[in-house]
């Protein structure tokens, strides 16, 4: 998936939108754990905790986990619906009924002040100047219910596979149905940022999902490990775009070798809906391309439509939102543009106070910058922002199907179609279908906003209807190019 270009603001206030590890910008990991070893809580404050932060139009669900140590307390916090586990607390202060903390290394200083009664942590988390009431209880959340992952015993076979490409050795799992083959087969390519075979985010497995139900209609589906990630060696921090489509090009070896498998196609989300078609364009063994919110204009103006986008799902104003954008445009402007570090700096720094709605330095803010500077220094950054899709999409010939999610604020349909559907036809492909799915958003859930804290709030992984239109999509298509 993409995400916006954001200084990693992890809780979701005022006008800042929110971040996911593993995504747009920086593809860094997460943060590390803070290893906190079970004690005989000295305390009531000490254990685990679960509740909500209160934010206009969404209660963020929290995590806190406390305890006492060397004489001080230590702590983390989880913030599931943003992708952030294991951030570290600091300035903790427990004193009788009172209890404080700030979540250490965010813009805005997110601080946490309450009271301890009953079993209850009760107050007010501050950020960026704003207020939101926040309440925990002592003990963990439920679990999320997921009822479209898949349960064993599956009714097709699976195959555990590898397969060399540059220096990495990828690692995999390919799905065949049962019955008499040979049959079409789909390998699934993921979303930007370290992604395991199952497009794991949320709890949600949406390529184990895919895989499942195409699988048990007749289609091979092959998914797997990103370089680095999982069982997958190799250097995730060093590919580009470019690497991660070579990746892909060799499992189309591997697949296309085997007898069981009579046409081999690339169903690619987000970041992956770039690299069907940058593989399709120059390799015949590509029979058919299916684009699941693939973009169709440069990374740079995914990017700033994106903010904007987010920023208004998370609530901002369209004033505010419309500064984001802008900030976010002169910054990597500024970056194309080779300007010097001083400029560059400069840039960011606006991009981060217009999200954060901030406008003093601080050592969080200062924090920021550099983490996003960083990250726009890094090869595949570099290159994602230039890389114009439609080339590649002007040379692919076999069958196409591009979908879209109305509500999605990462791949914005109405920057995106139209693009996408111009460089098909002037290509010649006329086997090429483009659409936006009403009421989705980028995962294709079904959804109320689109906005990123929506994802893991939705217990359906994949609206079915999408599921059945890619599938029946797939099997009309599979054999139908030259």
């Amino acid at each position: 998936m993409l995400l916006h270009f954001t200084a990693t603001c992890l809780i979701a206030v005022g006008t800042h939108a929110t971040a996911v590890p593993g995504e747009l910008p920086g593809r860094a990991t997460p943060p590390v754990p803070l290893l906190i070893t079970p004690l005989t809580p000295l305390s009531p404050i000490a254990g685990q905790w679960s509740g909500v932060v209160k934010v206009p139009g969404v209660e963020l669900k929290i995590q806190v986990f406390l305890a006492h140590a060397d004489g001080k307390w230590i702590g983390t916090i989880d913030i599931p619906q943003q992708g952030a586990k294991a951030l570290p607390l600091e300035e903790i202060t427990v004193k009788a009924d009172s209890v404080g903390f700030r979540i250490a290394n965010v813009p805005g200083t997110p601080t946490f002040k309450g009271t301890h009664s009953e079993g209850k942590i009760a107050g007010d988390l501050t950020q960026g100047g704003q207020t939101f009431p926040f309440d925990l209880a002592r003990g963990g959340p439920a679990k999320p219910k997921r009822p479209q992952n898949p349960v064993a015993p599956f009714p097709y076979g699976e195959h555990e596979l590898t397969v060399t490409s540059g220096e990495a050795i990828l690692a995999g799992t390919l799905t065949v149905p049962r019955g008499e083959g040979p049959f079409p087969a789909v390998i699934l390519v993921s979303g930007s940022g370290p992604q395991n075979r199952d497009e794991e985010l949320f709890e949600h497995r949406p390529f184990a999902v895919w895989a499942d139900h195409l699988t048990r209609m007749g289609i091979a589906v092959l998914r797997y490990d990103d370089r680095g990630v999982g069982a997958s060696t190799g250097d995730f921090a060093a590919a580009t775009t470019r690497t991660l489509a070579s990746d892909a090009e060799a499992w189309v070896k591997v697949l296309k070798s085997r007898p069981d498998i009579r046409s081999v196609g690339i169903m690619g989300h987000s970041e992956g809906g770039i690299i069907g078609p940058m593989v399709a364009a120059r390799n015949p063994d590509v029979r058919f391309v299916v684009m699941l919110a693939g973009p169709g204009v440069n990374g740079a103006e995914v990017l700033i439509e994106q903010n904007r986008s987010l920023a208004l799902a998370a609530g901002a104003t369209a004033e505010a939102s419309e500064k984001i954008a802008a900030a976010a445009r002169e910054a990597f402007k500024a970056f194309a543009d080779k300007a010097d570090d001083a400029t560059i700096r400069a840039r960011i720094t606006d991009l981060v106070n217009a999200q954060t709605g901030g406008t003093e330095v601080t050592d969080a803010s200062r924090r920021a910058v550099d983490q996003a500077i960083a990250g726009l220094r890094t090869p595949w950054f570099a290159e994602f922002l230039a890389h114009d899709p439609a080339p590649d999409l002007r040379k692919v010939r076999v069958p196409v199907l591009a979908i879209f999610g109305e509500r999605d604020v990462q791949v914005v349909p109405s920057q995106n179609l139209g693009p996408v559907e111009a460089a098909l036809k002037a290509g010649g492909n006329t086997r090429a279908t483009a659409k936006v799915i009403p009421g989705v958003n980028h995962m294709f859930q079904k959804c109320t906003k689109g906005g990123v804290d929506e994802y893991g709030t939705i217990e359906t992984t994949i609206d079915p209807a999408v599921i059945e239109l890619v599938q029946a999509w797939i099997l009309a298509n599979a054999d139908a190019a030259n």
